[in-house]
């Protein structure tokens, strides 16, 4: 069982009373440096308004320090949100999230969505900044419960962040 009171922020907030007080997008990235990721955070920053319309609160756990984070979050224009630090990848595998396989990291499906997001402009970094073999995911949490969630299946793998916050009403 997970103990969101244990789960704290880079601001001191525990996702327990985050959950509590707005649904959370808890958004695993893969290492900042896969073009996935990347893609991810660029959708991610245009449906920033929509969240707020949503009383959503975007939260993010990656491989990495705060100050690194902070950096692509800012290169991103998603500064500002709450993101926790898991070097060790533990919330990763108690959200039940795995290492991928080579066909989830490396297959087909991944070389072509992978050029068509380079040929979209979001470019390829060769410096690995986390564990590669990680796989993302995303949770919609109310009140230290998941409501809803999208588990890659590929690490190319779009989630559809406005149908997950649409998945539930946050009730009084």
């Amino acid at each position: 069982m997970i103990d969101y009171t244990a789960i704290v922020t880079n601001n001191g907030n525990a996702l327990s009373q985050l959950s509590k007080d707005s649904k959370v997008l808890l958004v695993f990235l893969r290492q900042f440096n896969c073009v996935f990721c990347r893609e991810g955070l660029k959708d991610l920053a245009k449906l920033k308004d929509y969240f707020v319309e949503q009383n959503t609160n975007l939260v993010f756990v990656h491989m990495t320090d705060y100050a690194i984070a902070d950096m692509y979050f800012e290169t991103f224009k998603l500064q500002g949100y709450e993101h926790i630090s898991d070097p060790s990848c533990g919330l990763y595998q108690d959200f039940g999230l795995v290492k991928g396989n080579f066909n989830q990291l490396f297959g087909l499906q991944n070389i072509i969505k992978g050029f068509e997001a380079t040929m979209n402009g979001t470019f390829i970094a060769l410096k690995q900044i986390g564990d590669g073999f990680q796989m993302p995911g995303v949770f919609l949490i109310e009140n230290s419960q998941i409501k809803s969630s999208f588990i890659h299946k590929f690490a190319s793998d779009k989630p559809d962040y406005e149908g997950i916050v649409n998945s539930c009403t946050k009730t009084d």
